[in-house]
């Protein structure tokens, strides 16, 4: 008698219960914003860690799937809309930019996670060695971690900086000088985000030139000779 083998169940793969802890901190950070930014800021950066945990679990135990890039994406677009929000509340003057920023960042990860999945890609951080060189580059370990943890420091260092100066050092604040440091990385990332709507545009539209090409051989073959 053939044994069953028992059905997976990936809501409870390692890497996604990660991610719903990082759902969990993230919402509570979002209560906290506004009254505590201890509490608010100790949980919206062990979020951000944990988003680099949960990648190696994946690899460690074999549990990579969809639903968990698409967690950890949604999470990590979410997470930063949220802190966004209550930076346009903090500094009302750059509102317009910080809107931006947030159209920028769903909008372009959006498309290009889209069109990643049109054209079968196990990953949309998987690339083909003819593809972009910035985009391959991007990708690479380091960079990548690099340019997200400047973007998050940015980001944080702004809202840390609208309730204390925090530690200084010569009279000057370090999370300021840290903001600063990060302000040119946080605005080559998102440049990078508009290659990625680029990019992906591109690619939707290979697949939309080859569709119809293949509905307009479909149609030939249709019509009697």
């Amino acid at each position: 008698m053939t044994e069953v083998a028992e059905k997976e169940n990936i809501f409870l793969f390692i890497p996604n219960l990660i991610g719903y802890a990082r759902i969990f901190l993230a919402i509570v950070s979002f209560y906290f914003m506004q009254t505590n930014y201890i509490v608010a800021g100790w949980c919206y950066i062990i979020s951000a860690l944990l988003d680099a945990i949960d990648g190696h679990a994946a690899r460690a135990f074999n549990q990579s799937t969809k639903f968990g890039s698409m967690l950890d994406q949604l999470t990590d677009r979410c997470g930063t809309m949220g802190l966004l929000v209550t930076l346009s509340y903090f500094y009302p003057r750059y509102m317009f930019w910080f809107q931006i920023s947030m159209v920028i960042d769903i909008a372009c990860h959006w498309i290009y996670l889209q069109a990643s999945t049109m054209q079968g890609k196990t990953s949309h951080k998987f690339f083909d060695p003819n593809e972009n060189f910035i985009m391959r580059l991007y990708y690479q370990k380091d960079v990548l971690t690099f340019m997200c943890f400047c973007n998050e420091m940015f980001y944080s260092g702004l809202y840390l900086l609208h309730f204390t100066t925090g530690p200084t050092l010569l009279g000057i604040s370090i999370f300021k000088v840290l903001t600063v440091i990060a302000f040119p990385v946080a605005v080559a990332k998102s440049g990078i985000s508009l290659l990625h709507a680029y990019v992906a545009a591109q690619n939707i539209s290979i697949i939309d030139q080859n569709e119809r090409e293949e509905a307009r051989k479909r149609n030939l073959a249709k019509k009697p000779e």
